[in-house]
């Protein structure tokens, strides 16, 4: 039984590169649109937002000399190429789905329009959401929490590396600690980079829950019920 109805999955971009690390991999975005058209035929509506850093991070980019907000427009235009590449998954699975972009690009895909976003996730259509939130030196994850907070989510559910949020990264220290729950608060406090204070903050306010998940298969439906390892954010 789904314990979330209503979601929005946030997928790094780096996770539809594969071993790659670049671009998309074709396997790899198959089997993550068969999971998601998977959930929705369980009963969860879903709405998406991936990030762009397969193709380029705005910040690395200002890194190198460019300016920011030029890079961050460039990474805007990495989201909705893989909001297009995920929608045409999908559309192979057989499960509707529409991109909706924080910037006008018609005819690639709609504009963002908050009620008809609810419409169709309502309808069992998967909505992506696109080019963040349309400005500069806002991250993907905060432009997810602020769609999640739009279009009515029950969660916020956060694609990583790992099976949720660590005490550090358990990649690098071994004794790192996961957290079953944690607040924002401890997040803030402890510094933790599971999210930018942005997201974390804006989630606070609109006491919108998030939920830290390892993304592989057979992970994001058992995250939807009883069943999913990870970590909850919470008040």
């Amino acid at each position: 039984m789904l314990k979330f109805r209503r979601c929005l999955l946030k997928l790094s971009g780096e996770a539809l590169a594969g071993s790659a690390g670049h671009g998309i991999d074709s396997s790899t975005i198959s089997w993550v649109a068969q999971e998601i058209a998977n959930s929705v035929k369980d009963g969860a509506q879903v709405a998406l937002v991936i990030g762009g850093g397969n193709f380029v991070r705005g910040a690395t980019a200002s890194a190198g000399g460019m300016n920011r907000a030029a890079g961050d427009s460039i990474g805007m235009l990495g989201t909705a190429m893989n909001a297009i590449a995920m929608q045409d998954a999908l559309e192979k699975c057989g499960q509707k789905a529409e991109v909706m972009s924080a910037i006008r690009m018609e005819p690639l895909c709609g504009y963002f329009d908050r009620r008809r976003a609810i419409e169709l996730l309502e309808n069992k259509v998967v909505v992506l959401f696109a080019a963040g939130t349309g400005n500069p030196f806002f991250t993907t994850d905060t432009a997810a929490i602020l769609r999640a907070i739009e279009s009515e989510c029950d969660v916020m559910m956060k694609a990583t590396k790992v099976d949720g949020i660590y005490s550090a990264d358990p990649v690098k220290d071994k004794t790192a600690v996961r957290f079953d729950d944690i607040t924002y608060e401890e997040i803030l406090k402890k510094n933790l980079a599971v999210m930018d204070t942005a997201a974390v903050a804006l989630a606070r306010e609109h006491k919108l829950p998030v939920f830290v998940f390892k993304l592989s298969k057979g992970n994001f439906i058992n995250s939807l019920t009883k069943d999913g390892i990870g970590t909850f954010v919470h008040e």
